[in-house]
């Protein structure tokens, strides 16, 4: 070989060196050596196929990622849905009186049933079939297993809404008084008109009778006043100042004395006696007459 031709042998070989020395130390410069990848960068990316120029780092793509696309949204733990807890079926308890009895029991639980007009029948103290209807229609009104017999939970509800039995209750006498003749000052106008012969009182519009109900009225030492007086005050949840017993639909006449409710009245009859108030035994009766009557409107008091 001529010492020309290995000149440029030579020549050649050294410039494919700087090449080489070149294109390396560009890229270490850069980063792109594979082996100087961090762990877990993962792969270099290439330009993009379809006409991105130049190339692309694992780390320019990462940053690309989390620059461009929305952040995920954070999950909230969702709180744990507890379900409410069913309450238990009522059952019915043990049997106290039930269909077969007879006795006391029997006679008091027929007249506290009759009191709300669960029982239409005579007291007779036999707990038939008449006893047990009317015991599955109470239950049934108030949710209580039906079984038309009389456990605790049905027989305290009872109490809860009846009143001691009076004698005439349980003896099946009548228990409305029947009324005497209508006084002459009660033929005309607006008139509570009360009997004390036949403890009634009668509400009277223009000399027709609207309204009978049974009253009682004070004792000896404190006697309900006779004559012809007017309503001067209505007070329907009335308690009284001198003796801080409930007065319900208090219709006043007379100083302290009034025609009002009485729920002593109601449970022991004319085994007592009021304060000199005129006393009704009838709730539904009495809160009728409070509606009706008003103040003005007169009351006659009289012996037959």
């Amino acid at each position: 070989m001529s010492i020309v031709r290995r000149l440029t042998v030579v020549a050649v070989v050294a410039a494919l060196c700087c090449a080489l020395a070149y294109g390396v130390g560009r890229a270490s410069h850069t980063g792109d050596l594979p082996w100087e990848v961090a762990a877990g960068d993962g792969p270099t990316v290439a330009a993009d196929r379809h006409g991105g120029g130049g190339t692309t780092t694992a780390d320019d793509a990462g940053s690309r990622r989390d620059g461009d696309r929305p952040a995920r949204p954070e999950q909230r733990e969702q709180p744990e849905q507890r379900e409410e807890p069913e309450e238990p079926a009522l059952v019915p308890g043990p049997t106290l009186v039930g269909p077969g009895d007879s006795g006391r029991d029997v006679r008091e639980l027929q007249a506290r049933l009759a009191q709300i007009d669960w029982f239409a029948a005579d007291v007779t103290g036999f707990y038939g079939d008449v006893t047990t209807e009317a015991v599955r229609g109470f239950q049934a009104k108030r949710g209580f297993p039906v079984t038309g017999e009389v456990d605790r939970r049905t027989l305290d509800r009872l109490h809860e809404m009846t009143s001691e039995p009076t004698r005439a209750e349980l003896t099946n006498q009548p228990t409305t008084n029947a009324p005497g003749a209508l006084d002459p000052r009660c033929r005309t106008g607006r008139v509570l008109c009360v009997d004390k012969t036949s403890s009634t009182l009668r509400w009277v519009v223009d000399g027709e009778v609207r309204k009978s109900v049974d009253v009682r009225f004070g004792s000896q030492y404190t006697p309900t006043r006779e004559g012809v007086f007017s309503v001067y005050r209505k007070s329907r949840d009335h308690v009284s100042s001198l003796y801080d017993t409930p007065m319900p639909y208090a219709l006043f006449f007379s100083g302290g004395q009034a025609v009002h409710y009485s729920a002593d009245f109601a449970a022991v009859g004319y085994a007592g006696a009021s304060h000199g108030c005129v006393n009704v035994r009838d709730l539904d009766a009495v809160a009728w007459l409070f509606d009706q009557v008003q103040v003005g409107d007169r009351v006659v008091v009289y012996w037959a």
